[in-house]
């Protein structure tokens, strides 16, 4: 277990379900109490924070990660409530302009001028949302009941240990949306200061610069680690430990 990182191994779990449903009184509950428009305040973006620096820990979280920034440095709760609401401000915070940011050379950021939906795609990204906007609702009152009313409350390591096991199976949702708050544009409120980028040495945007001849014939070093034998050693121990079908 000590060689599978924290990431990997979440990053994993994630995407396979452990174990239980909620109960149905709760899961009713939850669909009774949707996120209203504005998305994630209070009690509920305070889960979602807990959850997400889980999840992708930061050196505030887990000191293995020092000079690695997690999810709560790149205020991916940010990026969740932002893409939650994206409906609210006009333009709508849907599709981010262009071509160029102000990253490279540009004299205004023409990617933070949000274009204007017409009314099918209104529609249809409404329809999306409110689907979004419920399926949180369930988790978070999911996350919440398994620590016994308050996730926040939890340990650490018992917050680890529910996320695991992926109660109301809102695990896969939660880390494709911390991936994308940690490393997607910043124009979405994600990837605050570029931490996201910075971490993975990603360039980012070049354009209207662009690259000189010489960077794009010189080697950016070898290839990155491939970590097919941390996945496969991963996916074994989910496997060891999963419990009997019954």
């Amino acid at each position: 277990m000590e060689s599978i990182s924290r990431r990997a191994f979440l990053a994993t779990t994630s995407m396979v379900s452990l174990a239980a449903l909620m109960p149905r009184e709760l899961l009713a509950a939850a669909y009774a109490d949707s996120l209203p428009s504005g998305a994630l305040t209070g009690h509920r973006a305070a889960v979602v924070e807990a959850a997400t620096a889980r999840l992708v820990p930061g050196p505030t979280d887990d000191p293995g990660e020092v000079g690695h920034p997690g999810a709560r440095e790149a205020k991916v709760t940010n990026y969740i409530s932002a893409m939650l609401g994206a409906l609210d401000p006009s333009p709508p915070r849907v599709f981010a302009g262009g071509p160029f940011s102000n990253r490279a050379g540009s004299k205004r950021n023409e990617m933070a001028r949000f274009i204007k939906l017409d009314d099918v795609e209104r529609i249809g990204w409404k329809m999306r949302l409110d689907d979004l906007k419920q399926q949180y609702a369930t988790g978070i009152a999911a996350l919440d009941h398994a620590a016994g009313g308050d996730f926040t409350a939890a340990a650490p390591a018992e917050q680890d240990t529910i996320l695991a096991s992926d109660p109301g199976g809102f695990m896969s949702l939660l880390m494709q949306h911390t991936i994308e708050g940690m490393y997607s544009n910043p124009e979405y409120d994600a990837n605050a200061g570029l931490v996201g980028w910075r971490d993975i040495s990603f360039p980012g945007d070049s354009q209207p610069r662009g690259y000189t001849a010489a960077q794009v014939s010189r080697s950016d070093g070898p290839d990155p680690l491939e970590l097919n034998a941390v996945v496969q050693g991963a996916l074994a121990l989910i496997v060891s430990t999963a419990p009997p079908e019954s």
